[in-house]
C-alpha cells in the first residue's frame, strides 16, 4: 500500500524545472506552478508575455496534483443566489464566467492535445435528501434558463448511472467532466514551457518588496526576479508571504483512495457512462473511476495531516455502504492534501497593491475554475479585457489561528445537518 496519490503512481515524468539559479527579469512573475499559475502563465506567453514561475516544491505537488479529477462548471452558489448576494452588474459576468469554465479546460486540452485521460461525460449530484431534491430542481431551472445542459434525475436513474441505491434522485450537469489532474497540469506545464515560460521549483519565494514601479521577488536562496506584475496563486498551501492572506481561507484536509481496477463484472455498475460525481451533503462524499476502472472515493478527513491508514477508515466504510458490490476490492493508494475554503463559498481575487494579484479560495471546485480564472488574468494583466470575477479586498478570517476548531465545529455541525435533511 502506497500513502501516494494513485495520480503521482501513473502520470509521465514531468518536464525538468530546475531551481531559480540566478538573479533574471520577467514581465511577470508567478508565484505557485498549480493550476492558476500555470493556466495564467500559459495564456500571457501566448500573448508574448515573458514569465517567470516559483514554486517552493514542484509543479503540481499540492492541490493541483492530488485532486479529485472532476472537472465541475459553476461555483458553489446557484445563479439566483450570487444575483442576490452580489447584484447584477456584478453577478451577471461571473455567473458568465462559471458557466463556461469546463469549456476552457476542454478547449485547452483539444488546441495542445493534452494527454490527461480526458472524458466529457458530466457530472451527477445525488440527492441524499427530499429537501436537498427541491433545492436542486431549482437550480437546474436557473441552469436551464441560462440554457446550460442539465436535468433532473430520478431514483432510478441515479442508481443506474453510479451504481449506488442510497440516493433519492439528483441532477446531471453535462458540461462536466474529468482528467488525470497530474497528467493535465503536466501538460499545462509542457505547453507553457514550449512558449516560453521558465518555471523553476524548489524556489520558495522569501520575500515580496516593491522595486521601482514593479516588484522584487526573492526566494529563500537570494535569487531575484524583477517583474511589472507578480501573481500570488499557491491556494491551500498559502504562507504568510503577504500579510493577511494567509488567514483568508481554512486550509481543510480532503482525503481520496483509490481500489485496485474493478473487476468487469464490479466495474460495469459503477458510472458506467464515465461520469463523475459529488452527493449533496455539506460533508460531500465525491468519486468516479479513472481510466484503468479503479473506483476513486474522496471526502473530508482529520484536520491533521494522516498518520497511518487509519486515518482512512472512515472513507472505507463509505465505500462499502455506497458500493457494497465492491465489498472486499482492494484500497491500492491513500492520500491527502489541502483545500482552501473561503468563509463564503467564492474563490478570491485581490489586487492589494499596483501590480500585485493573489487568486485563491476554490472551495474543492479548482481545475475549472482555476484554468479559465488563469485565461481572464492572463486577459486583464495584458490590457485586452476587463475582468468578469469580483476582486475583494483581504478579509482575515476572525480568530484564523483556532482554524483547526473552527473544522473541527464545522464538521460536527455539518454532520449534524446532514442527518437532518
Amino acid at each position: 500500500m502506497s500513502f501516494s496519490s494513485i495520480w503521482s503512481a501513473t502520470a509521465p515524468p514531468a518536464v525538468p524545472t530546475p531551481p531559480l539559479a540566478a538573479s533574471r527579469r520577467a514581465d511577470v512573475a508567478i508565484i505557485g506552478a498549480g493550476i492558476t499559475g500555470l493556466s495564467t502563465a500559459l495564456h500571457l506567453a501566448e500573448r508574448g508575455c515573458d514569465v517567470c514561475v516559483l514554486d517552493a516544491a514542484e509543479p503540481g505537488w499540492g492541490a493541483s496534483g492530488r485532486n479529485g479529477g472532476q472537472v465541475i462548471p459553476g461555483l458553489k452558489h446557484d445563479p439566483d443566489d450570487l444575483m442576490r448576494a452580489l447584484g447584477r452588474e456584478t453577478a451577471l459576468p461571473l455567473i458568465e464566467l462559471a458557466s463556461g469554465t469546463a469549456d476552457v479546460v476542454f478547449d485547452l486540452i483539444a488546441r495542445y492535445r493534452l494527454d490527461c485521460d480526458a472524458v466529457r461525460a458530466g457530472w451527477i449530484q445525488p440527492a441524499h435528501s427530499s429537501a436537498m431534491l427541491e433545492t436542486q430542481r431549482r437550480r437546474v431551472a436557473q441552469w436551464q434558463a441560462r440554457g446550460a445542459s442539465v436535468d433532473m434525475l430520478d431514483r432510478a436513474a441515479v442508481a443506474a448511472r453510479t451504481g449506488c441505491a442510497g440516493y433519492l434522485g439528483g441532477w446531471i450537469d453535462r458540461r462536466a467532466g474529468s482528467v488525470h489532474p497530474l497528467k493535465y497540469l503536466r501538460g499545462l506545464l509542457n505547453a507553457a514551457t514550449q512558449h516560453g515560460v521558465s518555471v523553476h521549483g524548489q524556489s520558495k519565494v522569501g520575500s515580496l518588496t516593491r522595486a521601482g514601479r514593479g516588484w522584487r521577488v526573492t526566494t529563500a536562496a537570494g535569487d531575484t526576479v524583477d517583474a511589472d506584475d507578480v501573481l500570488i496563486a499557491t491556494n491551500g498551501y498559502t504562507d504568510g508571504l503577504w500579510p493577511g492572506l494567509k488567514q483568508t481561507v481554512i486550509a481543510a484536509n480532503s482525503f481520496m483512495l483509490a481500489t485496485e481496477p474493478l473487476p468487469p463484472s464490479i466495474g460495469a455498475t459503477v458510472l458506467g457512462g464515465g461520469e463523475v460525481a459529488s452527493d449533496s451533503r455539506r460533508l460531500l462524499l465525491y468519486f468516479r473511476k479513472d481510466a484503468a476502472g479503479r473506483l476513486l472515493l474522496g471526502g473530508r478527513g482529520p484536520f491533521s495531516d494522516p498518520d497511518s491508514a487509519r486515518s482512512w477508515a472512515h472513507l472505507e466504510r463509505s465505500l462499502v455502504r455506497l458500493f457494497p458490490q465492491a465489498e472486499g476490492v482492494r484500497i491500492g493508494h491513500r492520500w491527502a492534501g489541502r483545500v482552501a475554503v473561503t468563509r463564503d463559498g467564492i474563490p478570491h481575487l485581490h489586487m492589494p497593491a499596483p501590480g500585485l494579484t493573489i487568486a485563491l479560495g476554490y472551495n474543492g471546485r479548482g481545475i475549472a475554475m482555476a484554468t479559465a480564472l488563469g485565461q481572464e488574468l492572463a486577459g486583464h494583466l495584458m490590457g485586452h479585457r476587463p475582468l468578469r470575477f469580483p476582486v475583494s479586498p483581504i478579509r482575515p478570517i476572525p480568530f484564523h489561528g483556532l482554524q483547526r476548531l473552527y473544522f473541527a465545529a464545522a464538521v460536527t455541525w455539518y454532520r449534524a445537518m446532514d442527518v437532518l435533511g
